[in-house]
């Protein structure tokens, strides 16, 4: 259908009658099963599936049910670090079968973490335990709530976008082809998973930093938090996210097995919406029946693979960072996402021989990879989180940018060489690519687009191996490693599946 044909129930109705041969008074009504927009012709058109009422009453929308136990008296726990999508799954999982999680959050609860953002944005004022990646919800809260995911064999997708219906979500997300919350709505949604955790009997414990394992012949028994408190429990989920490099530290010390990980690591560029609007639905002003376009682009240059990741239409531009003297971007976007930009993180793959000059760390050279690259951006910033950035075409041709265009970065931009930050293989990667995008989509590659550095946190630069049946870590019984963190997943959804699947593997256990 034409986007305004799908924005009219009325008109939806006649193309359902003439697709079954009935007249449109027989269609008593409709649900849509699957909604995707296909901008590859001149005039972009709405794909529906819909589940059609014939002559018979029409129901609303079966939401799926969900019901929570009583664990305020459970006699089985289990220790959850880290309260991301992950961690709160894995704690809903748990109460649904009668087992008391115990949530510990190093960072604030969403409200008490918004001032600590706003003293981020505007003053240039770090919190280490309460920024954009820690505090309720996780970096999940802060990271746009796009909810697509290509692991659907690792759990149920539906069930969990039924999950956050049940909490507050609208409905459509569970037929959009690419499903969006909002960080403007995802707060809310998340407090109303605390609170059915709370009301269950699960703990939901904040600032409550982990900073000791209690492991006794190989099995772990709790852990102990940095104000000296202990908690004991027969299994530990450790779901602690992509940026908890202190964990990752922690588990070396501890002699905990760890590897390296590939990841990726590059900019944010952000382009005026109305620009990706244009070219993607091949006109100069987008329909209101339309969203803000948005793109995925990939291109091989050499032996590293260069990439989109996290695209955020009408979003704007974040401080990541999760300590001083480090600058990190990341891109989320309002549940309208009515901002004037586009933004996406333009990433290079990582792998452990571009890293090698960090060997000595042996699983950790990754981390300090990644740390080098984000020191640098501070330094080229010149503080207070201020981040370094080119015009796009000023980029390619590797000249200093003399004025920036306006950006939604809220610490501020600076007029640097990225070449000077970024490391070699990962800019002239970036430079050949943005060649390469440019002739993809006609008008990409232009100096009306920023380039800021740097997006450096797409996905954990470690793993934390486990057992394939178990999900146990294989040198520590009762440990399980979780989400993003831990390695095995990328974004809410995979992330949310990974903490079910932790938790149903526990259930097994006391089975």
């Amino acid at each position: 259908m034409l986007p305004s044909e799908a924005a009219s129930s009325n008109i939806i109705i006649q193309y359902l009658a003439s697709a079954t041969g009935k007249k449109p008074a027989a269609i008593t009504g409709f649900h849509i099963l699957k909604q995707s927009i296909d901008a590859r012709g001149k005039t972009p058109r709405i794909n529906l599936t819909c589940n059609v009422f014939i002559n018979e009453p029409f129901h609303n929308r079966e939401i799926t049910p969900f019901s929570f136990r009583d664990v305020h008296q459970a006699n089985r726990k289990a220790i959850i670090v880290g309260a991301g999508p992950a961690g709160l799954f894995a704690a809903l999982k748990l109460i649904e079968n009668g087992i008391q999680p115990i949530v510990l959050e190093r960072g604030k609860d969403v409200r008490a973490r918004r001032r600590d953002l706003a003293a981020l944005n505007k003053e240039g004022i770090i919190n280490p335990n309460s920024n954009y990646c820690f505090g309720e919800g996780g970096a999940g809260t802060y990271s746009d709530g796009k909810l697509y995911t290509r692991s659907t064999k690792r759990g149920d997708v539906n069930r969990i976008l039924n999950l956050l219906v049940h909490f507050g979500a609208a409905e459509n997300i569970l037929y959009e082809s690419h499903p969006h919350i909002g960080t403007n709505k995802l707060p809310q949604i998340i407090t109303a998973i605390r609170k059915q955790i709370t009301d269950s009997g699960g703990l939901f414990l904040f600032e409550k930093k982990v900073t000791q394992l209690l492991v006794d012949n190989h099995t772990i028994k709790g852990v102990t938090t940095a104000d000296g408190q202990t908690f004991e429990a027969e299994a530990v989920i450790l779901a602690t996210g992509h940026s908890a490099r202190d964990i990752f530290q922690l588990l070396h010390q501890q002699q905990i097995e760890i590897a390296f990980k590939p990841f990726a690591l590059g900019v944010r560029i952000e382009h005026p919406q109305s620009l990706i609007d244009s070219i993607q639905y091949h006109s100069p002003n987008r329909s209101e029946f339309l969203p803000p376009a948005s793109y995925s682009l990939v291109q091989q240059v050499s032996d590293h693979g260069v990439f989109s990741f996290c695209m955020c239409p009408g979003g704007i531009i974040a401080p990541a960072a999760t300590a001083p003297g480090e600058v990190v971007v990341n891109g989320w976007s309002p549940s309208k996402r009515n901002n004037p930009f586009a933004n996406s993180g333009i990433v290079v793959n990582v792998e452990e021989k571009d890293v090698q000059q960090f060997k000595k760390h042996q699983a950790l050279a990754g981390l300090y990879f990644q740390q080098m690259v984000e020191q640098k951006a501070y330094e080229a910033g010149g503080g207070k989180f201020v981040a370094p950035a080119q015009r796009m075409t000023d980029f390619v041709e590797g000249k200093l940018s003399a004025t920036l265009p306006d950006c939604s970065y809220l610490p501020g931009i600076r007029p640097a060489k990225l070449g000077t930050v970024l490391p070699p293989f990962v800019f002239k990667g970036l430079q050949q690519a943005f060649l390469a995008f440019g002739k993809k989509m006609k008008g990409y590659l232009t100096n009306e687009a920023v380039v800021v550095a740097t997006e450096s946190r797409t996905s954990s630069p470690v793993r934390i191996p486990r057992n394939a049946a178990t999900l146990e870590h294989p040198h520590v019984h009762g440990l399980y490693p979780c989400g993003e963190g831990a390695g095995y997943a990328g974004g809410i959804v995979s992330a949310a599946m990974d903490g079910e699947r932790v938790a149903q593997q526990i259930l097994e256990r006391h089975k």
